[in-house]
């Protein structure tokens, strides 16, 4: 009882970056609120590239769009195109490793040959292949970092099926006569989980990168979205004489992917057994 009341004391890393972590959600939740009900996709040319000042914080685009606005609506797009993606690359991942691992034989090396085969290429060289073959758009974006990334979880996840498979409470299972079904549930996934979301939790701010990079090289997100790798885009031509146009983007990622590798790394000190108290 005294753990699970001091459970945020002890903690003070992960509390601190999951309290941050929220409130960029509701952020992006409530950009709509924040922004005072303001258009991201809209703009006025005679406001093109103003300066920051009282009414545009943020400064202006080249199309008289109000950065602050963008930023906050890219925060949606960012966010959900991230979860998006994790949880993918998680679901994917997870259960193609533990049939490997659990049934072995030639579904595993199947299932590991072309795990090999999409680890031989650079993941990014790869997925800007696969999108660019697949045509621009966010979707388009998540799906080529997923095919790339789905074998980090699968091989991961085989290693601790594999493990957990040969230890002795399971042969006792099979032995009694425990179904294949029951003991994937019961055994194999539980024991599996707590590593895969840790691995999940520290590859946010990673897959929050590449899908940027990929929308900065104009294979992710098309305009008018407001994205903030895309964002980048748009701003590089004017770094000289409207730097804002960058930075605000930027600095954007750069916060989110710092509060999200932190929560994933405290979450790690959580629920690894190694570092776990």
């Amino acid at each position: 009882m005294e753990k699970k009341k001091n459970f945020f004391l002890r903690y003070p890393s992960f509390t601190i970056f999951a309290f941050l972590g929220i409130v960029v959600i509701i952020m992006a939740i409530l950009a709509p609120v924040i922004t005072g009900g303001a258009d991201p996709t809209k703009g006025n040319l005679a406001d093109a590239i103003l300066a920051p000042n009282d009414a545009h914080p943020f400064g202006t685009d080249k199309m008289g769009r109000d950065v602050f606005t963008r930023v906050m609506y890219g925060a949606r797009v960012s966010l959900s195109a991230t979860f998006a993606l994790i949880i993918i690359i998680f679901i994917v991942g997870t259960i193609l490793g533990v049939l490997a691992g659990y049934f072995g034989g030639i579904l595993d090396a199947v299932i590991m040959r072309i795990a090999d085969m999409m680890m031989a290429f650079p993941g990014l060289v790869l997925a800007i292949a696969v999108a660019g073959i697949m045509g621009t758009s966010t979707i388009n974006a998540i799906i080529a970092i997923s095919l790339v990334s789905w074998p980090k979880y699968a091989r991961l996840a085989r290693s601790l099926t594999m493990k957990i498979r040969h230890t002795d409470y399971v042969a006792a299972a099979t032995v009694t006569g425990s179904k294949t079904g029951y003991m994937l549930r019961k055994y194999m996934l539980p024991n599996a989980l707590p590593t895969l979301v840790i691995t999940a939790a520290t590859d946010v701010g990673t897959m929050m990168m590449e899908l940027a990079a990929l929308s900065f090289l104009g294979f992710g997100a098309t305009p008018p979205t407001p994205e903030w790798g895309y964002m980048l885009n748009e701003g590089r031509n004017y770094i000289q004489y409207a730097p804002w146009m960058m930075i605000f983007p930027g600095l954007a990622i750069f916060i989110t992917v710092v509060i999200f590798n932190m929560l994933g790394d405290s979450l790690r000190d959580i629920l690894d057994p190694k570092t776990a108290e």
